[in-house]
């Protein structure tokens, strides 16, 4: 018996070593992640004459692809505007050229984004020298935006997937059911827009998302050029919400607003795939942000707990779960403000309960209303999984198992792809899993604030999902931008940015090797002249110094 209850307690003991029970707050795995940041001075003179130069390498960068875009850009099939042309539709016709100006106006924008870095979070070691302004990013950031809000969609054709599927839902068929070439017919301008791979597939997007097409699809018909600005104006909205959330959510967590929004929303992911390819992602967002922030007022800003902060929390929790219905991953959520409202309570697990309770109605109730004032029911639950068709080689099991079975075929035990990957995606979803609930254990026992366990969250949803686009690295790197402060964060969530936005390629048209080689020559050659030719004008080389003594830094935070 001695045995039995010995290990009995052994396996207690590592079921809470495992969840963080039984973990120290200053031991805690990611709490090296963050950190307070300190205020530190403004730009002098010198700093604000780079900041405008970088501001203007980042627009000029932004054009560029902007006029790229009408050629190797995603432009429809039907009723492209350029087509046919003299002067707009020469890029179309001109490939290479094209594609090397696309590729070039890429680095540009990422060589400024991280020029503007220096004075946003500093070098690899820390807080920078001086800060710029709250009022200075806004300008860069709207600047760097306001070329691609204009050009053609990028990088992908998803935005006319969206405008096929809600004209299904326009027409009172189920777009949860039916695919475009059934909803729609397959000599449909809007059928023939949406990519081969998707032109069968039923919408995997929430109620709400589809709600809001359906009122697009009434006011422009087929048709496109309308409806991609509709959509894109959407994105736009959406962005504007991710710049107010975001420096609101980073004070709480002490880490300075500018340096959040350089990560989280000047990201060239954010400006090429959001604003860019005109992905619904950015409105999820928005609104899981938004929510969160009004959640974390009630919870955090308001004592005693009264009406003001049941209203804002209710508030919170609805815009959260309309989030959740553009794509249901952000529902998670609202896991981490219960636990936060839990331990703002008390009470142990009963304090819990009570918290999931309130919660779990305010989703379910506004999920039902969206779900059947919509007309469009639950289908959407079914469709989740639709994306798992593609193999992702972001996504690390479904990278595993295609380089295991590539391993089995050099072998010659044959091609089991397939079965690896139906096997390392389920131990990944396990794996996540864990982590999710060992995060929501963290926020509840009050480890990990809970903006930054929810980013930890869901870094683990994305890297071990089974399909994993460029901008889904943006569902982790926008919250912990936010918390996660530290260079062991930064550093490689900067060179992931970097790496994906540069590898990319637009998607407006299939490239030939030569093409993709010689442009890619001839953007290191410009990247490489125009670093010889700045290299006294811009910071590219860290400036070393820090604040004046008589600065005393004061730490950024008002309530978590």
């Amino acid at each position: 018996m001695a045995v039995v209850e010995g290990a009995r307690r052994r396996v207690i003991d590592v079921g809470r070593r495992a969840l963080g029970l039984d973990v120290p707050a200053a031991d805690h795995t990611v709490a090296v992640l963050h950190s307070v940041d300190h205020d530190v001075p403004g730009l002098d003179r010198r700093e604000t004459l780079q900041l405008m130069r970088i501001r203007l390498l980042g627009a000029t960068g932004a054009v560029i692809m902007a006029i790229s875009a009408l050629g190797v850009g995603a432009q429809p099939v039907h009723q492209n505007p350029t087509s046919g042309l003299r002067v707009l539709g020469f890029f179309a016709r001109a490939g290479t050229s094209t594609l090397a100006m696309c590729m070039i106006g890429t680095v540009l924008v990422v060589m400024a984004w991280l020029l503007l870095g220096r004075f946003a979070v500093g070098g690899f070691g820390g807080n920078p020298r001086h800060r710029l302004s709250r009022s200075q990013m806004d300008r860069t950031l709207l600047l760097w935006i306001i070329p691609l809000s204009v050009a053609p969609p990028m990088f992908s054709n998803d935005v006319y997937s969206y405008l096929a599927q809600s004209e299904i839902s326009a027409r009172g068929l189920d777009p949860y059911k039916v695919g475009p070439v059934a909803g729609l017919g397959l000599d449909n301008v809007l059928t023939n827009n949406v990519p081969n791979i998707w032109r069968q597939t039923p919408a995997p997007y929430g109620p709400l998302f589809l709600w809001m097409g359906r009122g697009i699809s009434h006011i422009v018909g087929d048709n496109i050029i309308a409806g991609v600005w509709l959509h894109r104006l959407l994105v736009l909205a959406a962005v504007a919400l991710i710049v107010w959330a975001l420096p609101r959510l980073s004070r709480r967590c002490g880490v300075a607003p500018v340096s959040a929004l350089w990560l989280g929303a000047a990201n060239p992911l954010v400006l090429f795939h959001l604003v860019g390819g005109v992905h619904n992602d950015a409105i999820m967002l928005g609104l899981m942000l938004a929510g969160i922030e009004f959640c974390l007022r009630a919870i955090d800003d308001t004592h005693p707990f009264d009406r003001r902060a049941w209203a804002l929390l209710v508030f919170g929790a609805v815009v959260i779960t309309l989030s959740s219905t553009i794509k249901i991953t952000s529902i998670i959520a609202l896991g981490f403000v219960g636990m936060a409202l839990a331990r703002r309570w008390g009470h142990g697990i009963r304090g819990v309960l009570c918290a999931a309770g309130i919660l779990g109605l305010i989703a379910g109730s506004v999920t039902l209303f969206i779900s059947t004032a919509s007309g469009l029911g639950f289908g959407w639950v079914n469709t989740i999984n639709t994306a798992t068709a593609v193999r992702s080689y972001l996504s690390l099991p479904t990278a595993i198992g295609i380089i295991t079975g590539f391993g089995g075929v050099l072998l010659g035990l044959g091609d089991h792809t397939t079965a690896l990957i139906d096997i390392t995606r389920p131990i990944a979803e396990g794996i996540a899993a864990l982590i999710v609930l060992r995060m929501l254990v963290a926020t509840w026992t009050g480890r990990l604030l809970s903006v930054g366990a929810l980013g930890v969250a869901l870094g683990a949803l994305v890297l071990l999902f089974p399909v994993v686009q460029p901008w889904y690295l943006l569902w982790a790197i926008v919250p912990l931008a936010a918390w996660a402060n530290r260079p062991a964060f930064r550093v490689p969530a900067v060179v992931i940015s970097v790496i994906v936005s540069v590898l990319v390629m637009p998607r407006g048209a299939d490239f030939y090797v030569f093409q993709i080689v010689e442009s890619a020559i001839a953007t290191v050659i410009v990247g490489l002249t125009l670093i010889f030719l700045t290299r006294n004008v811009l910071p590219w080389r860290n400036q070393p110094g820090v604040s004046p003594r008589s600065q005393q830094p004061t730490p950024y935070g008002v309530s978590s």
